[in-house]
């Protein structure tokens, strides 16, 4: 389990609180950690008042979504009769239920902007539109998620000021330092805060890295791997040597990465061309469109389509009209994995040495602090984080 994240929990129950309660909205990208809050705050309300509802997994047609809704709430279900109908169903079932002693209900739906794929259905051209509508009016509460930061922020745009954006943090060197737990508690205090430091910088802050590095760092502690001379093994205090093992060929990471990826590649247009210009993003960040068109060899204009498509589902980010990976560690993946032959160990290596060093934070604390004083040698203090230098 993730660490709960008592001043976002506290945020959104505030919300939820409030009269009239307001409608938080979770936007966070994938790994962000929407969907365990939402987990946490079914159990904090309790079931027999809230029902939480995966949208992205039963979004098919209207009537099997009000089918699968109805069939997992505590509250009366509605009949269908028709695509439109069982989507009008659905909405009076959101807008109407109570609990058993007639107060409002709590609902939480976790990627809500699935329900996008109705639209395609005769009559429900505005699906999302009718949805926004009616969670606003409703006496309900309701609290929405969604990995798609643009296309929400988009939906909202001019709706009701019911709707309480809010953007998940990342974790901090704290939140990471609970997550390692035992992990992280084999040496001394400064030891244990920089590892947690390394880990938050290397995962770029996103909760589901961050667990995946401390599932590894214990996994290598537990097997020994680094140990020497009889001493305790080093494998579970070298994150480098985690993220190698995580974004190597079948690890953990590497398929996360690959779900991300292709996810929000077959929601957005120009599938093929859209990966091109990651991987040529991949290779140099911070280009601008026609550095972009004149590498991709299309026009600007065809070029600027293709990149406002990847900034709507979120993969690149523009900042001074200069494009980069709005995941740092994605980039790293498609830089590993995204060509004609897998990645051989030292491909990992170089690439893990490549990003990594970057981004670890500096030993400053005691021992550091002495070296620079004179009492120790500052290069026999580093940190050996198992980085092959490749030449």
């Amino acid at each position: 389990m993730l660490t709960p994240r008592s001043t976002l929990t506290r945020r959104v129950a505030a919300a939820l609180d409030a009269s009239p309660s307001r409608i938080p909205v979770l936007l966070g990208g994938c790994g962000s950690g929407r969907t365990t809050l939402l987990h946490q705050l079914r159990e904090r309300i309790g079931r027999g008042a809230v029902q939480f509802v995966d949208v992205e997994r039963v979004a098919t047609t209207p009537e099997r979504f009000l089918r699968a809704v109805a069939a997992t709430s505590p509250f009366p279900p509605a009949a269908d009769q028709g695509a439109r109908c069982a989507f009008e169903a659905t909405l009076r079932l959101l807008d109407t239920a109570r609990t058993a002693a007639g107060e409002p209900v709590t609902f939480l739906l976790d990627e809500f902007l699935e329900l996008r794929t109705f639209e395609s259905f005769p009559g429900l051209r505005r699906a999302l539109h009718a949805l926004t509508d009616m969670l606003a009016a409703s006496p309900n509460r309701f609290v929405l998620t969604s990995r798609y930061v643009a296309r929400a922020l988009r939906l909202l745009r001019d709706r009701s000021a019911r709707f309480e954006v809010i953007h998940i943090p990342p974790l901090s060197a704290e939140d990471a330092l609970d997550i390692l737990g035992p992990t992280a508690g084999a040496g001394a205090a400064h030891e244990a805060d920089y590892l947690a430091r390394a880990v938050q910088a290397l995962a770029d802050g996103r909760p589901a890295y961050v667990r995946a590095l401390a599932d590894e760092l214990s996994l290598l502690r537990d097997h020994g791997v680094g140990a020497q001379d009889g001493g305790p093994p080093a494998g579970g205090d070298d994150p480098i040597s985690a993220l190698a093992a995580l974004l190597g060929p079948g690890g953990h990471l590497a398929r996360l990465c690959g779900f991300s990826y292709e996810l929000r590649l077959h929601r957005a247009r120009g599938y093929g061309a859209l990966k091109a210009i990651l991987e040529i993003l991949a290779e140099q960040e911070d280009l601008t469109l026609t550095e972009i068109s004149l590498r991709l060899q299309r026009t600007p204009g065809s070029t600027k389509d293709y990149l406002s498509w990847l900034e709507d589902v979120d993969l690149v980010t523009a900042r001074q009209k200069r494009y980069s990976f709005a995941d740092p560690v994605l980039r790293l993946w498609v830089r590993l994995h995204c060509r004609a032959t897998p990645p051989t160990e030292d491909d990992v290596a170089r690439e893990i040495h490549r990003y990594a060093l970057p981004r670890l934070p500096q030993l400053r604390e005691p021992a550091m602090a002495m070296a620079a004083a004179g009492g120790v040698p500052v290069e026999e203090d580093k940190k050996a984080w198992g980085i092959i230098e490749i030449d």
